[in-house]
């Protein structure tokens, strides 16, 4: 009996070996060369940020001369940008200025205070941040502490951004000057609510792109206090106003024992509201409605 031997199959029988040897040749260059490409472009992005503090790429040899040099080229450039900054902030101060105020001067120590913060504010969107704090100080002393000066400088945009989004879901009862964060209702039991299957509804904020860890970073910032808070029991035959995120909402509880839930913005929280422009959020107020529904008539 005559055996035939078989040669094992190429990977492709339609191309020659050494054609596909030339392939993944030409993949793994392309691949070096873009990987070089990517590698520039991220050195390029580094020294241009290390540029902006005075620091250059340098391989000649230090010498005493060229440090002092570099050093002395470092804190100019670092001057120059920081009066800048002040220069950018004193431009947004001077466009929001308002046109009534009190005629009292800002405390000297506010002042000095302030401008040693701002002038190390590079992010041009934080910049307004800050003119509008010193044209609304300059208006109306007192209105911003230096503890809260001192929490806004720890901002990222990405804070402020967040910080701005929660402004805009902000409630505040009439007669309060304290915004809130209205979450929904509590009822305390009593023997007519084991009839009831709404003893407490709270929304989630995340649907109205405010989640829990944005409610945490706020938290750690000293924005919002650390925890949910309820109101007093809410009497019935009561008429509460609210303004919520841009609507009134006249909320009078259907029983005894019902208070609000919601987070509560603390006294530097509440002084930066000051500078942001509230939008209405008529989903966010849809679905409050529907919520405190459960528990109070609202007109």
């Amino acid at each position: 009996m005559k055996i035939e031997s078989h040669s094992p199959p190429t990977t492709n029988p339609l191309k020659p070996m050494h054609s596909q040897k030339v392939d993944a040749s030409v993949d793994s260059a392309k691949g070096q060369s873009e990987n070089k490409i990517n590698r520039q472009s991220t050195q390029k992005r580094i020294l241009h940020w290390f540029s902006q503090a005075g620091v250059r790429e340098d391989t000649r040899p230090i010498t005493s001369t060229s440090s002092n040099e570099k050093i002395k080229r470092k804190k100019e450039l670092l001057a120059q940008r920081k009066l800048k900054n002040l220069e950018n902030i004193l431009a947004r101060a001077l466009d929001f200025c308002l046109d009534e105020g009190k005629e009292e001067d800002l405390d000297p120590d506010w002042f000095f205070s302030f401008v040693k913060m701002a002038e190390e504010i590079f992010s041009p969107a934080m910049q307004e941040l800050w003119g509008k704090i010193f044209a609304v100080e300059t208006a109306r002393p007192g209105s911003f502490s230096l503890k809260t000066l001192g929490i806004l400088k720890q901002l990222t945009q990405k804070d402020a951004q967040i910080f701005r989004h929660a402004v805009n879901l902000t409630s505040r009862r009439k007669g309060e000057a304290t915004p809130k964060l209205l979450l929904g209702y509590y009822q305390k039991t009593s023997l007519w609510s084991f009839f009831s299957s709404h003893k407490e509804l709270q929304l989630n904020l995340a649907t109205f792109g405010l989640g829990y860890p944005d409610i945490l970073s706020l938290m750690d910032l000293g924005l919002i206090h650390n925890s949910e808070i309820e109101s007093g029991e809410l009497p019935t035959g009561v008429t509460a106003e609210w303004r919520c995120a841009g609507q009134t909402l006249n909320l009078n509880a259907k029983r005894t024992g019902t208070t609000l839930v919601y987070y509560k913005f603390t006294t530097t929280g509440a002084e930066l509201c000051k500078l942001v422009t509230q939008k209405r959020q008529d989903t966010y107020v849809k679905s409050l409605r529907i919520t405190l529904g459960n528990a109070f008539d609202i007109l």
